[in-house]
């Protein structure tokens, strides 16, 4: 009698490490995450550290803060509750000027259950506020509607690592608050998604902290400065296009910017990786051809120390438009496009699981192999 196959999960983990989810911010970009999380969670794939900025940072506390059989139910509840209303739909309906009405709307009256109007911001760009409250929108509702669907002791003790980032105001330094350091609770979530001037910072142990994606939206970074370094399956999700065409109007033209911001020069980011983590590579290799003599000086023990042998596959999953898409993209809370953007998360993820390129032959002196994926190209590694 045959055995039993190896279930995927733990075949990858024998195989090629930890796995790890690393989610961009991005607003209502970030139901494409939903997707992605969804076609994991149906293949058995549960990641055992979660790293996330911004919405990114909202979407893995829902993924970590519950247990496997109720993350996917607690995904959609949020993004269920954060859906345009009925009076946005009806503004979405109007002739030509739907969309921008729908958003327009949106900005003047918040979403319910993630943020509402500030009323005393708009008395005055001058008038103090005071600097937990300086902003245009309150987060409190983010804040009752995560204490509903977050469980923090699991979040914090239910075997899945979380990481969120955040910028800290005072010295502008990138702080990433993770579980296996400290207990993390809804104030972290919240400062990762602090986008000023939209969202006031929240403060923490007497810091105030920005929405981490003004230093880092593409936080997989913290996976190659982490200590001790692990062989990894990095499943990193960008939700802003690097790439595009020349925009031809002043809209075009705002669209794109947000793209460039908010990619964070993420292929840049890991082309250093890659160049660093080969480099940890050959350190590691020329210390292993030394005599043995040689190998036991203390000089050479700390030269050698720079090496590094961990392997990391880094699939960089990157989201496409969705039909109608421009710069207001990320308010874009109508039902059509999360829907649109979980499809378009969960149809690649699919096809990336599939294809799984991280089978292909590499390299043995390459530590950092990049598959990277779009949507209607062959997935191609590097």
């Amino acid at each position: 009698m045959a055995p039993e196959p190896e279930p995927l999960a733990r075949s990858l983990r024998r195989r090629l490490g930890q796995i790890v989810l690393v989610l961009q911010g991005g607003g209502a970009l970030g139901a494409y995450q939903v997707g992605v999380y969804q076609a994991l969670h149906e293949a058995g794939i549960e990641p055992d550290w979660i790293i996330g900025t911004s919405i990114g940072a909202i979407n893995a506390s829902l993924i970590a803060g519950n247990p496997v059989e109720r993350r996917l139910e607690r995904l959609h509840a949020f993004w269920n509750r954060v859906e345009h209303g009925p009076l946005h739909q009806a503004f979405a309906a109007l002739p030509l000027v739907g969309t921008l009405a729908a958003n327009w709307l949106t900005l003047a009256q918040g979403i319910g259950p993630f943020f509402a109007p500030n009323p005393f911001a708009f008395a005055g760009p001058h008038v103090p506020l005071g600097a937990e409250q300086a902003g245009y929108y309150s987060t409190r509702p983010l804040e009752a509607t995560l204490r509903e669907l977050v469980d923090l002791p699991t979040l914090n003790h239910g075997g899945c690592r979380l990481t969120v980032g955040a910028a800290n105001v005072r010295t502008g330094q990138m702080r990433y608050f993770d579980s296996r350091e400290m207990d993390l609770d809804l104030r972290h979530v919240m400062a990762s998604g602090a986008l000023p001037p939209a969202f006031p910072a929240i403060r923490i142990d007497g810091e105030l902290y920005w929405d981490g994606g003004i230093l880092s939206n593409t936080p997989v970074e913290a996976v190659f400065d982490d200590n001790p370094r692990r062989n990894s399956l990095v499943f990193a999700v960008h939700i802003w296009n690097p790439e595009g065409p020349e925009p031809g109007s002043l809209w075009e033209v705002m669209g794109r910017q947000k793209d460039l911001q908010y990619a964070s020069r993420a292929h840049t980011h890991i082309a250093r990786q890659k160049q660093l983590h080969r480099l940890r590579h050959v350190i590691a290799e020329l210390a292993r051809r030394l005599p043995e003599a040689e190998r036991r000086d203390a000089g050479v023990r700390e030269l050698e120390s720079y090496g590094c042998l961990t392997r990391m596959h880094v699939v960089r999953l990157l989201a496409q438009r969705v039909p109608g898409q421009d710069h207001t993209g990320d308010i874009d809370f109508s039902r059509e496009g999360i829907c649109a953007r979980r499809e378009a998360g969960y149809e690649n993820t699919r096809k990336v699981l599939d294809d799984a390129p991280w089978e292909r032959p590499v390299d043995d002196v390459e530590g950092f192999i990049l598959h990277e994926s779009a949507p209607g190209l062959a997935i191609q590694t590097s």
